[in-house]
């Protein structure tokens, strides 16, 4: 008995793709049966299993125009029943409801029962998504079906894939129908040594995980050498991705090196001009943060179609912000400080506190939320690597304003007399330069960069009151290890501090790893009290 009922599921399921695949080859466009399926959605209301991997195969050989919608609505479990009327809705990704038998929107009834799924009606699912899309005229859908079936590997799906093979005209999109192939074959019992060979060098030219898993399965019915070749492809497809995982630390070191280097370099001009530990330079990336995030605002709520050109206008305001607010700190406190290193860190830690306060008092204790525009939004796959746009935006931005402040401090009569100073205050000042005003333009220079650094996080961190108190510590970090006043220093420090932490933290943790950087750096600093490259002047030297 059991058998002849194996036989007769073949039998259904091998009748219901061949009419799928007649419907393809006749050149009918999808749609073109009747749009209404009450019958066919109908099945759904029986809360049976078989009834509804029946209603699946039936809503696919139908064509409706909605049929997509609806499996794939049943593959993330949005189908539903009203149980007064045994009317059946699905609801779109987004939420809006519409009634199942012609997909026209409708009203969400008070009370539905979800249809239930498992996992064999998730792959019926699949395979059926992907037999409706194989010819849609988007590329992008074609390509999802492509990978619902490599993911299923559905025998059934074979013959509709190798018809929409022979008439693809896109090479990505033939490339991912070849994969989704070889994927069947290699796993198919009646496949012969050819076609699993050739199986198996088409999935080692994919060269991900998602390959490797695929070639594991291979068939227990292929010969010795067919498995070695497998095992041959998985092992360089393993090291293959050992090797990104490597170049991917990398980038997510420099990534994190980036950020470091960005809450440090207003303060390795600061603390290298003025010799001042200031302790507030976490509230100066903390306030451009929250220039960002008012900025935003003011778009959202008078010009919310030109969201997109917050950002840009955040950069120059934090700047000027954070810019008056540094140098109000500097005249109110820290010019009566000088010379005194201990009250000058125990004052800027206090007017820390103060500003901190001051912002929770103005915005809230919570976090607020700043919105990335688009073009810092997703991510894209860069022959393995995963690489976020904001992140990228990020490094460039942190390496165009390096390059910036650079030149502003060779070129400028700001710039070098900033450098003046630094080298030698007391010959600087007998030379007609004006240090306390130097001194007030260089605290206000460092914190409008500190500003600048807020803008940058507030797209990849949280917006609150303690933003500037996560990064205070690692920005000291790298302003003493690469040397005092040193902007090539800094930049040097903050990418290798943020490559080492990357790489110590699958090994030792996130806490350990920093705990180990810190560690190595104390030792170093015994032996080069000076950074990696400590600055020249009469004035240091002595």
């Amino acid at each position: 008995m059991w058998p002849f009922l194996n036989v007769q599921g073949k039998m259904r399921h091998f009748a219901f793709m061949l009419i799928t695949l007649v419907t393809i080859c006749i050149g009918l466009p999808v749609g073109a049966a009747a749009a209404d399926i009450s019958k066919q959605v109908s099945r759904f209301a029986e809360d049976s299993f078989s009834e509804t991997r029946l209603a699946i195969e039936e809503i696919t050989i139908s064509g409706a125009d909605h049929a997509a919608d609806i499996l794939d609505a049943l593959g993330s479990s949005r189908v539903f029943v009203d149980p007064a009327t045994k009317l059946v809705y699905y609801k779109s990704a987004d939420g809006k409801t519409f009634l199942a038998a012609t997909g026209t929107p409708a009203t969400t009834p008070d009370k539905l029962d979800s249809v239930r799924i498992n996992n064999r009606i998730r792959g019926d699912v699949l395979a059926a998504v992907g037999s409706l899309t194989l010819r849609a005229s988007d590329p992008i859908r074609r390509i999802s079906a492509a990978e619902s079936i490599f993911k299923t590997r559905d025998e059934g799906s074979l013959e509709a894939l190798e018809g929409a093979m022979k008439v693809e005209k896109d090479a990505k999109v033939a490339t991912k129908f070849a994969e989704a192939r070889a994927a069947i074959l290699l796993a198919r019992e009646s496949s012969s040594r050819q076609d699993r060979i050739a199986a198996i060098e088409t999935l080692a030219a994919r060269r991900d995980p998602a390959a490797a898993a695929v070639l594991r399965g291979v068939h227990a019915s292929a010969d010795s050498e067919i498995k070695m070749m497998a095992n041959t492809a998985i092992l360089r497809i393993e090291e293959r991705q050992q090797l990104i995982g490597y170049v991917q630390n990398v980038w997510y070191g420099l990534s994190l090196g980036s950020v470091l280097l960005l809450a440090a370099i207003g303060l390795a001009i600061t603390f290298g001009v003025m010799g001042v530990i200031n302790m507030a330079h976490g509230e100066m990336v903390m306030i451009g943060a929250y220039t960002t995030f008012v900025v935003q605002e003011v778009f959202r709520a008078y010009a919310p179609a030109y969201l997109g050109w917050s950002l840009p206008i955040a950069l120059p305001m934090a700047f000027i912000v954070t810019g008056l607010v540094g140098i109000a700190i500097e005249r109110g406190v820290i010019r009566f400080l000088y010379g005194r290193p201990l009250e000058t860190l125990l004052a800027t830690w206090g007017v820390s506190l103060i500003l901190q306060q001051a912002v929770r008092t103005i915005f809230g204790p919570t976090n607020r939320e700043v919105t990335a525009p688009g073009y810092m939004s997703g991510a894209f796959d860069l022959m393995g690597l995963s690489i976020t746009w904001g992140r990228m935006w990020i490094i460039f931005f942190t390496l165009a304003l390096f390059a910036t402040l650079l030149i502003a401090l060779k070129a400028t009569p700001l710039g070098l007399q900033m450098r003046a100073v630094t080298q030698n205050r007391r010959m600087a000042s007998s030379m007609g330069i004006r240090t306390p005003f130097v001194d007030a333009m260089t605290f206000g220079f460092g914190s409008g960069l500190a500003g600048l650094a807020g803008v940058a996080l507030s797209q990849i961190d949280n917006v609150s009151p303690n933003l500037g108190q996560t990064y205070i510590i690692d920005s000291f970090m790298v302003v003493v290890f690469g040397g005092v006043g040193n902007l090539w220093g800094t930049l040097v420090s903050a990418f290798a501090l943020g490559v080492a932490n990357k790489f110590l933290e699958p090994v030792a943790g996130a806490v350990l790893a920093k705990i180990f950087i810190l560690v190595l750096l104390i030792l170093f600093i015994q032996k080069r009290p000076r950074g990696l490259f400590a600055l020249k002047g009469r004035a240091v030297e002595a």
